[in-house]
């Protein structure tokens, strides 16, 4: 769509998705649940959204049809997520 959900918006959502989850299934250890930021992404807008709380990866779409801009949002989200020490 291009229109792109900042960082506390998608944070916020995948926090209410986690929650809504956590009540449906409450023997279900959420935390282990991978939710995957499926709005707008670009190798600009990667960094910021990978590295909020609650978003685990990425559903690429349109950017997935450009190889450069994939292979760039690919090691954004690579660089972004290796452990720190």
């Amino acid at each position: 769509t291009g229109v792109v959900a900042t960082p506390e918006q998608a944070g916020e959502a995948h926090a209410q998705v986690r929650a809504i989850l956590q009540e449906l299934f409450p023997d279900l250890p959420v935390e282990r649940v991978r939710i995957l930021y499926g709005g707008s992404v670009k190798s600009a807008n990667t960094a910021q959204l990978i590295n909020t709380p609650g978003i685990d990866g990425f559903l690429i779409g349109g950017a997935s049809l450009d190889i450069d801009e994939y292979v760039k949002i690919a090691e954004i989200s690579q660089k972004e997520t290796k452990v720190k020490p």
